[in-house]
């Protein structure tokens, strides 16, 4: 079963310490996704496997949410350019969207290993 309280802490940490991350590009998200993924597995403790399941579960709702939250944000100040502007920061912000999912599966696949490693420590 899944400890969803786990995964939303897990979550939290990962867009918090992401938001602190962006002044250190790379390093940042990296360590984003290995503290949110070791935090979530710690909390939901119970071996290995249970532990990379919920590290995967933060990490990829960071991921995802975060290219949300860009691709919203990229079409909100193309809409300021007008009905052009508009479209094109909505397909742009799209783009970033496509790309972020992608990057959501290796920011999950390092939070799931950190979950592991979080919930065996636990």
């Amino acid at each position: 079963m899944t400890d969803w309280r786990a995964v939303g802490i897990g979550f939290v940490v990962i867009v918090l310490v992401g938001l602190v991350g962006l002044t250190l590009p790379g390093l940042g998200q990296l360590t984003a996704g290995l503290v949110g993924g070791f935090l979530a597995g710690y909390l939901a403790s119970g071996g290995f496997l249970r532990g990379f399941w919920h590290g995967a579960l933060a990490g990829a709702l960071g991921g995802v949410v975060s290219g949300l939250v860009l691709w919203i944000a990229i079409s909100v100040v193309g809409l300021a350019a007008g009905p052009v502007g508009a479209a094109t920061g909505a397909v742009a912000g799209f783009g970033i969207f496509a790309i972020a999912l992608v990057i959501s599966l290796v920011m999950a696949l390092e939070s799931a290993l950190a979950g592991g490693i979080g919930a065996v420590v636990s």
